[in-house]
């Protein structure tokens, strides 16, 4: 039975339990007398009585207090007290391998090295005369100090490796604790004599420890089945599969080692635990990757015998040649493979793939040896991954919070991205942040040899250009509004360094491309028809993705003209249609990053939740960016993408159905009901208001046409809330030029329309909600630069509350006026606001946060609330997009031809 707490063994003191396992219980302990943490093995009871088991556990004492070995557990002490037999060993802190392992494979620098401490202490074990016979994960801990291993309740004394002369003289030999022909260990890291019950020696632990390094780096069992008979099978019989159709990025000469481990014939496998060591830190050095011979061959006299075979079979091959007429060119043709591979994100960390203005493409650098990615915190922030292919460990770039849409400088020592407003840069080392340019919301850059940087600043601006040093934008192309032409964006310098390629984004959908201009000529050049960014990449393709596919295709970039058909690849892309972005990038010498179809944005659902928190999914199958709950809760009006389309629309759902009709056909956004859920109020855009957004409505029921309600020339104006009786719309009115600077408006839609100002630009206000009887307005706040939720009367805007405290998005009243619900995104909660209004004066409760998001699902503002309160609907199931890797590939171009 359990030992409780408290319970004293001698001078030890049991804290906690630690495991258990065949051969007893793990408790934490302290010792007493020398005020320390100590781990204590004991024998149950009711199993000391067995002679066999108890003789093992004596064995183990003695074994382990023989080894001393940094990566092997200490022995402190043994003993034995009412029935009890125990050991006292050093308290190991930290995780088990088994544990490391149900987070995913680990990368190969770091198996390499856990491995060749393994290796190590094997070797003193082995040469101690000791054979573990239980290697697996669950005995390998992995401590800030390095490896240890744990465990020898299986361990025996070695049995000499035979030889010519012990094969003929060897006899039986019977064993008290463990007779030949029965099997001890964990089946699924057993070597083959093991499960056949032979006797073992040290060559036995070095094919288990091949199985869990197997395991290490593919994730998978390099044995497994559904029953001990089918595992033993496949241990005897079948060979594992290659570890590089798991990890293409495996080094060679590390999977190559592994496979010795596990061949079924012990004499081919490493002989010793310390040739395999030698090998492993050899692997490790950087120089491993080109020197042709092992550090460990240990003579020169056995280097001919080593590599006879290879030189006989080369002199073969020559001869065959020769006589076949084969003649030899000075030149040689090497086939390139392509090898794919996968990177997770930082632990406790996923990448920002789909935000709006964050996140975006991993962007590789033009030399192929980095790759640098947004990626979600813990804190909420959105931050820049960097990552070295060929480290095991990446590292975030100080002073890039709220990043996105990264690129390179040409020589791959430099980042720019879009932050706070800013196009910025940093190097490499991280060392330091450099403000270049204003940009709002940027749509990508690039950078040419020349170091000047040509970017999009907004989702509705041309492309400009600026020193990379810093300064004032200069404008290179132009907007057409008369084609209907909304953005230039995701430009791209072309090898010359002076044309590039880039979007053109129109409201019509045979303008919609990729086009190319030139710093010099920026009249625009269309090139191929597409809504996603593409990418010239050497040897002079443009990669651009379709659907989901990713397609290759020959361009010149003299002539500035596509050739040939477009050759599909294998690769499946993310895309985000709001902003254009397919999620790849690819460097100058074959390597290609992206994120996978499944990180598309447009698969991901709404989701209701009650106020604890219990949700349920209803499918959009779209991206959206707003929704809104009719007056009477049958229906809703969104406002999205669907795959493939730029260009948002809205759309009615029924719930009960769950259909849905478009009511819009342009760009239409933000829905507003009207009290009797006959009419929907939106921010629209026309071509006849030169692409600038103003007030439209539309009919519910659809079918009908849709009415600009009111505009404004030289402004851009956003619908943001409708008073509970239908004669008053609030909206956010801000300079088409520079649409950072808001402010609220009210327009009346009876008797006198002029519209007037609610809240001025110095509180930078954007969503804001009528109370269900339009005296106060819920709005975001941004004045002190962060987004706070604030509440102001009405119609004077005066008599100012502040409602969060630590951050707010997207303000929503209750039905009765008597709460008010908001995102916090401190700890990514909607929360409650009690509300009681006493002589014309609010009194506010405390924020009571109802129940967690996911910190993405709020920041488009898609999220309402039930009529009666009770339920939530919010945008973002995240399964769609939580924990993706990325998907790095080298060699992507190697049999384009």
């Amino acid at each position: 039975m359990p030992i409780a707490p408290g319970t004293k063994l001698g001078p030890y003191e049991i804290l906690s339990p630690l495991g258990s396992g065949g051969m007893g219980d793990v408790y934490r302990a302290r010792d007493t007398r020398l005020d320390r943490t100590v781990a204590v093995k004991i024998l149950p009871a009711h199993l000391s009585s067995d002679p066999a088991r108890k003789q093992r556990f004596e064995r183990e004492a003695k074994t382990i207090s023989g080894l001393n070995h940094p990566n092997i557990c200490t022995l402190h002490d043994v003993g034995s007290l009412d029935g009890l037999d125990y050991l006292v060993m050093e308290c190991v802190e930290g995780e088990s391998l088994a544990q490391r392992l149900e987070k995913g494979p680990l990368p190969s620098a770091q198996v390499m090295k856990i491995a060749a401490e393994l290796a190590d202490a094997l070797d003193k074990a082995h040469r101690s005369g000791i054979v573990h016979r239980d290697i697996k994960p669950a005995n390998i801990m992995l401590t800030k100090s390095g490896t240890k291993l744990l465990d020898f309740g299986l361990a025996k004394p070695a049995t000499p490796q035979a030889t010519l002369a012990t094969l003929t003289t060897a006899a039986p030999q019977q064993n008290p604790v463990t007779q030949e022909g029965t099997i001890v260990g964990t089946f699924q890291y057993m070597s083959p004599e093991q499960i056949e019950g032979k006797e073992l020696d040290g060559r036995s632990d070095i094919f288990s420890l091949g199985t869990v390094l197997y395991e290490m780096l593919t994730g998978r069992r390099a044995f497994d089945g559904k029953s001990q008979l089918s595992v033993a099978s496949a241990i005897l019989e079948k060979e594992p599969a290659p570890i590089t159709d798991t990890v293409p990025l495996t080094p060679a000469t590390l999977d190559r080692a592994i496979r010795r481990c596990l061949a079924k014939d012990p004499d081919d496998r490493w002989q010793t635990a310390r040739d395999l060591a030698l090998e492993l830190k050899w692997l490790a050095t950087p120089t491993a990757s080109t020197e042709s011979a092992r550090p460990f061959a240990a003579k020169p006299v056995n280097k001919l015998r080593k590599y006879a075979p290879y030189i006989i079979e080369a002199l073969i091959l020559i001869a065959v040649a020769y006589i076949l007429g084969f003649k030899p060119t000075h030149t040689t043709t090497v086939e390139r493979p392509t090898l794919r591979a996968t990177l997770l994100p930082p632990e406790k960390s996923q990448f920002a793939s789909i935000e709006t203005d964050e996140g975006g493409v991993p962007a590789v650098s033009p030399d192929g040896r980095y790759v640098v990615s947004p990626v979600h915190e813990t804190d909420g922030k959105v931050r820049l991954w960097l990552r070295a292919l060929q480290s095991s460990e990446g590292k975030i770039l100080p002073g890039t919070e709220g990043s996105g849409h990264a690129f390179w400088s040409p020589d791959s020592h430099s980042i720019a991205f879009f932050s706070t407003g800013k196009l910025k840069r940093t190097d490499v080392d991280g060392s330091a942040v450099y403000n270049v340019a204003d940009a709002n919301l940027g749509r990508g850059g690039s950078w040419n040899s020349d170091g000047t940087i040509i970017f999009s600043p907004n989702g509705i601006a041309a492309i400009v250009k600026v020193p990379a040093s810093g300064g004032t934008p200069v404008p290179v192309t132009k907007l057409d509004p008369a084609s209907g032409v909304t953005s230039h964006r995701w430009p791209q310098f072309l090898p010359d360094g002076k044309h590039f390629v880039f979007i053109l984004r129109s409201d019509k959908s045979n303008v919609t491309g990729l086009y190319v201009a030139s710093v010099d000529n920026p009249e625009p050049r269309h090139v191929l028809p597409t809504i996603f960014n593409a990418l010239y990449v050497s040897p002079g393709y443009i990669l651009f993705v379709r659907d989901d596919g990713l397609f290759a295709q020959k361009f010149d970039p003299a002539s500035l003209k596509l050739s040939g058909d477009p050759i599909p690849l294998p690769d499946r892309v993310g895309t985000f249609s709001p902003a254009s972005n397919a999620l790849f990038s690819a460097s100058n010498n074959g390597v290609l990053a992206y994120y996978p179809s499944q990180a598309s944005a447009e698969d991901a659902n709404l989701v209701w939740y009650d106020r604890s928190g219990k949700k349920s999914t209803l499918s959009s199958h779209m991206f959206l960016t707003a929704s809104a709950i009719s007056p009477d809760g049958s229906t809703i009006a969104l406002s999205g993408y669907s795959p493939n389309e730029w260009i948002p629309r809205i759309w009615r759902m029924d719930l009960q159905r769950g259909t849905k009709v478009p009511l819009t056909q342009g760009f239409s956004t933000s829905p507003n009901w009207s009290p009797d859920g006959q009419t929907i109020f939106f921010t629209g855009v026309q071509a006849s208001s030169a692409n600038i957004a103003q007030i439209h409505k539309v009919s519910a029921a659809g079918g009908g046409a849709e009415e600009t309600v009111f505009g404004l020339d030289g402004f851009t104006l956003g619908a943001a809330s409708l008073c509970g009786d239908g004669k008053t719309l609030l909206f956010v009115r801000a300079q088409a030029a520079d649409v950072s600077h808001t402010s609220l408006w009210a327009l009346p839609l009876t008797g006198d329309t002029k519209p007037f100002q609610v809240i001025a630009e110095d509180q930078r206000p954007t969503r804001a909600a009528f109370s269900p009887d339009c005296n106060w307005i819920a709005y975001e706040n941004r004045s002190t630069g962060n987004r706070e939720i604030s509440i102001v009367h009405f119609p004077d805007g005066g008599r100012r509350y502040q409602v969060s405290g630590s951050g707010g998005f997207n303000p929503v009243w209750r039905h009765d006026g008597k709460e008010l619900f908001f995102y916090s995104p401190s700890d990514s909660s909607i929360s409650a606001v009690s509300v009681q209004e006493k002589a014309q004066e609010l009194s506010l409760g405390q924020p009571n946060p109802l129940f967690q998001v996911h910190p993405f699902a709020p920041r488009l503002g898609v999220f309402d609330v039930a009529p009666d309160g009770q339920k939530f609907l919010v945008f973002g199931d995240t399964t769609s997009y939580n924990g993706t890797p990325l998907f790095i590939v080298q060699n992507w171009d190697a049999n384009l031809k």
